[in-house]
Order: C-alpha cells, then sequence, then structure tokens
C-alpha cells in the first residue's frame, strides 16, 4: 500500500508565499515522476509542474517564474514553493507520483489533495 501524504497548503492574500510537500510512504523504495496538479472551482485537473528524478523540471506557462518544484529523492518527498501568488491561483493542489519499468509507467499515486486559496 503506497499512500501520498500532502502538508501545506491553507489562505494567503494576493502577492504571498506559501510551500506544499509531500511524501510517499508505504511500500514503495523509490519513486520515479513526481508533479503537482490543481483542480480550479469549475474547471479541469492541469498540471503545475513535474520533475523527473534526475532533476528535471517543467511548468505550466502560468506559473512559470513563481513556483519552483523540488524533491528529496532519499525522503521520496515532493515539494512545491508557491511565490507571487493569484487568485486565479485557487484550487485543490493534489500530488502525483509513478514508478517506471524500462521507462514504462507501470504504477501511478496520488494525494488526497490540499486547499489553496489566495484572496484578492
Amino acid at each position: 500500500q503506497v499512500q501520498l501524504l500532502e502538508s501545506g497548503g491553507g489562505l494567503v492574500q494576493a502577492g504571498g508565499s506559501l510551500g506544499l510537500s509531500c511524501a510517499a510512504k508505504g511500500s514503495i523504495s523509490r519513486v520515479d515522476n513526481m508533479a503537482w496538479y490543481r483542480r480550479a472551482p469549475g474547471k479541469q485537473r492541469e498540471l503545475v509542474a513535474s520533475i523527473t528524478r534526475g532533476g528535471n523540471t517543467n511548468y505550466a506557462d502560468s506559473v512559470k517564474g513563481r513556483f519552483t518544484i523540488s524533491r528529496d529523492n532519499a525522503k521520496n518527498t515532493v515539494y512545491l514553493q508557491m511565490n507571487s501568488l493569484k487568485p486565479e491561483d485557487t484550487a485543490v493542489y493534489y500530488c502525483a507520483a509513478d514508478r517506471l519499468r524500462n521507462g514504462i509507467k507501470v504504477s501511478d499515486y496520488w494525494g488526497q489533495g490540499t486547499q489553496v486559496t489566495v484572496s484578492s
């Protein structure tokens, strides 16, 4: 059984900062790709940022220059530092992780979601 345990999030004023973290716990020795997604009210889920085990990152255009994704492989943990937050960043943020075998995804995992609310 593998769980992604998220922490962080909450309420912040526009222009402020928040940090999220997500740790993979349970019967898993390593994870490969890790990512943060979000779903705003009335919108589809979108990829916010992703990071490979080797540290290669990818960001949605809407968060480039404001958000930073990082990870600690020894702890199977991914972080998302969010700066210069905007009201449109308000959403439920989900952590995701996968396991690859020979470059092919064999498992994926999702966190329960954490609310981020940015007031104007």
